[in-house]
């Protein structure tokens, strides 16, 4: 065989050598290593990611360029598809040039050898027996049949020459094999993203791009249930069904109507003690659209539901829109006034505070959160604050940071349901938060989690919120609008001043006014009427000391604080109709924890806190939808392709010819075998039958 292509006798020298290029071997070889190499590229970088976490992974500017390459969808951009196409014509045009010669070859019994070549032959041996030339020309032959030779005896210049062949179906190898990879190739085509791609460029499909009922999407969005192949997906909540599958595209959706509809009756799930999901499973009701035909079915992983060439695989599971009722508690201004606000998840509610109107996008609700919840363990960044003074952190005695050991042991506990929602404002910017119902203990103490985020590729980061006698966050919201309240801290201060000087002090009048003052002073910088509140307001006020003195002043600030902070809770229970709380060290836990979440609170970064109370939870199953009539094509190449390589490895082709000519006294033979591929199993056969054939009859 040759590495060169057809050559065709042309007077157009570039077709001639168009042809012969991309006919030619080696530049099948080239084709399969790019194609090698942009695959590498379509595992390692992941393929159909939404364009923003792109964005954030590469930058704007290899961004750009990346996509404009086709690396985020490799196997479907229009360079990766034209060498398959290039790669399928050139490996077809290699099968055309070369097999009618290797059929010709198989069938050749390369009679036309001479003496003087057979001598030249590497293995080779004669020998002399008393029979006649043609008595031991069938002698010869016979005993090649029985070693499974296929024989033929011709008369050639008064001579005989035996023929003869064995392993010639090695050829087949060559032919199976190359014609494997065209059959693989166009399985896979069959079943990529070309047939919907030609709909696009040539029947004018295009992706839409806006929002609303799929219904109502126009039939330039949709394809037909006569498409034929897609892989899309399909969400259906639990007494709904859907006719339809969504096909992400990269500027869109398209919608595959199908030959069906799915109605799901029930989704089941089970988890794992870590929270994994263990086994999720769909009952289902198929209505066939064009019969009414109906039936039953559970789909389960690994287990799928075939009707009509299209497989409806599980995928995943959703929420359905399970309907949530919360308590709003502001986290602004004076008031701690709740209200009762209701939402369904994959909806939005409009929730207007103050003079602002916001739009509440509830976006997802778990009924149960399996958490570590060890000792001094958060392995999933609960209780984590956002972005505090470390340096003084020490000194001013904050429990910040995440309460995070990663060598601590592990206490999984499901603490309860949570719901994530997003807050939008009227510029269209939002952040994410996550609430869980429940309380959880951590370090010893219940605080309710309330989870921010900016960007949906950060972790959340949460406020500890501490839970009061009541086991809510009542208490806590009032000091918080106590805190807001210049009266209130007022009052505060002047307690505080009271509390902490004795009854001749008291008396002087200057200097309980002096410390009236700086309990005020102090509730102010903390309550941020400078700018900034928490603890990174007093760290702002404590960097105009002098660096010598901050470490003594932050000592006295703190105390000053704590104590104020202790008087302004008893004016907000006193406020609330609730009796003055017990100097007991519960009571002083509290009061840390809640100073800690009022500094906390300055970088949560929405208006108002929604505490889930209640929910009606809708299940949704995810399932796939996949028409892929290329994969009996696959796996009919594959089986080409495994007896093309059994061929070419295990069969070996082997030839021998015995030149009989007459002597004196009888007949003499020179026998000469060849093969492909010189081995020890051809040495061994070739000594077998030197010893055999020139054996007397």
């Amino acid at each position: 065989m040759s590495t060169t292509g057809i050559e065709l006798n042309t007077r157009r020298p570039w077709l001639a050598e168009a042809v012969e290029l991309i006919s030619s071997m080696r530049f099948a070889i080239s084709l399969l290593t790019i194609i090698s190499i942009a695959s590498v590229i379509g595992t390692v970088l992941k393929q159909n990611e939404p364009m923003p976490n792109y964005v954030n992974q590469f930058g704007p500017f290899w961004f750009e360029i990346f996509d404009k390459l086709g690396l985020y969808n490799v196997y479907s951009s229009w360079w990766f598809l034209v060498i398959l196409v290039v790669l399928i014509v050139s490996t077809a045009l290699c099968v055309v040039r070369n097999t009618p010669k290797m059929l010709r070859d198989m069938r050749s019994w390369r009679e036309n050898v001479r003496v003087e070549s057979l001598r030249n032959f590497h293995h080779k041996a004669d020998w002399q027996a008393p029979l006649s030339r043609a008595a031991l020309a069938e002698q010869s032959a016979l005993r090649l049949r029985h070693a499974g030779y296929a024989t033929k005896v011709v008369e050639k210049d008064q001579a005989i020459l035996v023929s003869a062949k064995k392993g010639a179906g090695n050829k087949f190898g060559y032919i199976f094999a190359h014609t494997s990879i065209i059959v693989i190739l166009l399985g896979g085509m069959l079943d990529s993203e070309l047939p919907v791609r030609v709909q696009q460029w040539f029947f004018g499909k295009t992706p839409f791009t806006g929002s609303g009922v799929i219904a109502e999407i126009p039939a330039q969005h949709r394809l037909s249930t006569g498409n034929p192949s897609f892989r899309g997906n399909t969400a259906i909540a639990e007494g709904q069904t859907s006719h339809t599958a969504i096909l992400n595209q990269p500027s869109g959706v398209l919608v595959q109507e199908l030959p069906f509809g799915i109605e799901l009756k029930k989704f089941h799930i089970e988890f794992y003690s870590t929270g994994m999901p263990k086994l999720f499973a769909s009952d289902v009701v198929v209505h066939d659209l064009e019969n009414g035909h109906k039936f039953e079915s559970t789909i389960k992983v690994n287990h799928p539901l075939i009707y009509k060439g299209i497989a409806v695989y599980q995928s995943s599971f959703d929420d359905g829109g399970s309907k949530l009722r919360l308590t709003g508690f502001p986290m602004t201004g004076a008031s701690a006034a709740s209200f009762p606000i209701e939402g369904e998840v994959n909806g939005a509610t409009e929730l207007t505070f103050g003079k602002d109107t916001y739009a509440v996008e509830w976006s997802g609700f778990r009924p149960f959160n399996v958490e570590n919840v060890a000792q001094g363990n958060d392995a999933r960044a609960v209780g984590k604050n956002v972005g505090f003074n470390a340096q003084l952190s020490a000194t001013l005695g904050k429990a910040s940071g995440a309460a995070a050991d990663p060598d601590a042991n592990k206490d999984l506990k499901n603490v309860g349901p949570s719901v994530q929602y997003k807050l939008r404002d009227h510029t269209g910017q939002a952040r994410e938060y996550m609430n869980y119902m429940q309380p959880l203990t951590l370090e010893g103490a219940q605080v309710y989690l309330a989870g921010v985020r900016s960007n949906p590729s950060e972790n959340f980061s949460f406020l500890r919120i501490p839970s009061d006698e009541r086991h809510g966050v009542g208490d806590w919201m009032r000091l918080r609008a106590a805190l807001s309240d210049p009266a209130a801290r007022q009052e505060a201060a002047t307690r505080y001043a009271s509390r902490a000087l004795s009854a001749e002090q008291r008396g002087g009048g200057a200097l309980a006014g002096q410390l009236k003052d700086s309990a005020a002073r102090t509730l102010d910088i903390f309550a941020g009427s400078d700018g900034r509140g928490g603890f990174v307001g007093v760290a702002r006020f404590l960097e105009q000391i002098p660096q010598a003195e901050q470490e003594k002043a932050a000592g006295i600030f703190m105390k000053m604080l704590n104590g104020a902070l202790w008087e302004l809770w008893q004016v907000a229970r006193e406020k609330n109709g609730d009796a003055a709380a017990e100097p007991t060290d519960a009571n002083g836990r509290f009061l840390q924890l809640a100073t800690n979440a009022l500094s906390d609170s300055f970088l949560y970064g929405a208006p108002v806190y929604l505490q889930l109370d209640d929910f009606t939870e809708v299940k949704a199953s995810v399932l796939q939808m996949t028409r892929s009539p290329g994969k009996n094509v696959v796996y009919f190449g594959c089986l080409l392709l495994t007896l093309g390589v059994f061929a070419m490895f295990y069969i070996r082709e082997r030839r021998v010819w015995i030149w009989v000519r007459d002597v004196d006294g009888g007949a003499e033979a020179l026998m000469a075998m060849s093969t492909q591929r010189k081995t020890l199993d051809f040495e061994r056969e070739y000594e077998d039958l030197s010893v055999k054939l020139p054996q007397p009859a």
